[in-house]
């Protein structure tokens, strides 16, 4: 009895050590035999990121910064007054802008009073021309009456030769009323001409005008997107430049992944397919998503310098394919996710 007794605790220890062992080895063999099953039915990438639309806002004019009504990462509202440029020397030169064209309406009535002054004379050379004709006829007809009576011996020579000046008188007045009208003419249509280009002159003031008033209007800056500020890039009293870049908008209106899958990848994926995302700063919470699209290059042809075997010697690099993908239910996570932070994305095949 003794002897059974004392068996009873060393089969104990024995047995004991055996079954953690076992129990181990069936843990790690249930975890590899998982891990090797999701391996084989899944297409997994952590070269991912979020993506969000960055608006950048820039000044399209150049000045002295009047005011900022914003700071670093404010939330911003479409339209939100955020910067204004100093508009006093655009203001002076809109003053003088405006003079001129007023002066120009001026030489647009002097021009049209001119031209009504041209008419008139036009007129009135066409009513002489008329009454010179008349005059002419006349003398023609006297002339031949008194041919007929001079050859009837009815008048004497000098009757005669006064008709024939007369006529010739008549016949010269009636080329230079004629040339008169020509004249006449000529002049109307260079007060047309006047007209027409003061006309023109004041419309090209009055688009100045109208392009120095849009000037201004680009001195008051607004948010062009709905969102969150960056990093402010300006400071109130600095000068700045047309087209310098003021502050980035990261609109969270828009938010995406680009998953970079390696070449070998992309057989088992396409348009349509759900993924999961893994977001690594929020311990691997994890999110629905869907595939959009995929590149029709390799990410390294949109690089700066992008890599061209034919001019060294030749290393095979397994390329990476940019893959762009919608997160469903977008809005749900707005508050957690960021542009730019790593994520990991599963694609089940």
């Amino acid at each position: 009895m003794d002897t059974e007794s004392a068996t009873e605790p060393k089969r104990g220890k024995k047995i004991l050590p055996r079954i953690i062992i076992l129990t181990v080895v069936l843990v790690a063999v249930i975890y590899l035999g998982k891990e090797v099953w999701y391996a084989f039915h899944h297409e997994e990438t952590d070269n991912a990121q979020v993506e969000m639309r960055l608006v950048p806002i820039l000044s399209r004019v150049s000045g002295y910064v009047d005011k900022i009504y914003v700071d670093d990462y404010s939330n911003v509202t479409l339209g939100q007054l955020l910067m204004v440029v100093d508009s006093s020397e655009l203001v002076l030169q809109l003053q003088e802008m405006q003079a001129d064209f007023n002066q120009s309406l001026s030489d647009i009535e002097n021009a049209k009073a001119s031209l009504t002054n041209a008419e008139a004379s036009l007129t009135y050379s066409k009513g002489n021309l008329e009454v010179i004709r008349l005059r002419q006829t006349k003398a023609i007809n006297d002339l031949n009456r008194d041919k007929r009576l001079f050859d009837g011996n009815a008048i004497t020579q000098r009757q005669l030769d006064d008709s024939q000046s007369t006529a010739d008188v008549t016949s010269k007045q009636l080329e230079t009323s004629q040339m008169d009208v020509r004249v006449a003419e000529t002049r109307l249509e260079v007060m047309r001409s006047l007209v027409g280009k003061a006309q023109s002159q004041a419309d090209i003031k009055k688009a100045r005008i109208d392009q120095q008033k849009l000037k201004l209007s680009y001195c008051r800056i607004y948010a062009i997107a709905e969102g969150k500020l960056g990093k402010r890039n300006v400071d109130e009293g600095q000068f700045i430049q047309s087209g310098a870049p003021l502050f980035t908008i990261v609109n969270r209106q828009s938010q995406w992944v680009v998953a970079n899958f390696k070449e070998n990848q992309l057989k088992n994926i396409h348009a349509g397919q759900l993924v999961d995302i893994r977001i690594d700063g929020f311990s691997g919470r994890e999110v629905k998503g869907r595939v959009v699209s995929m590149s029709e290059a390799t990410g390294a042809r949109f690089s700066l310098l992008p890599p061209d075997n034919a001019t060294g010697n030749f290393i095979k690099v397994t390329q990476r394919v940019p893959v762009r993908i919608e997160i469903i239910d977008a809005e749900k996570y707005k508050d957690i996710l960021r542009a730019g932070i790593s994520v990991v994305v599963s694609v089940p095949i």
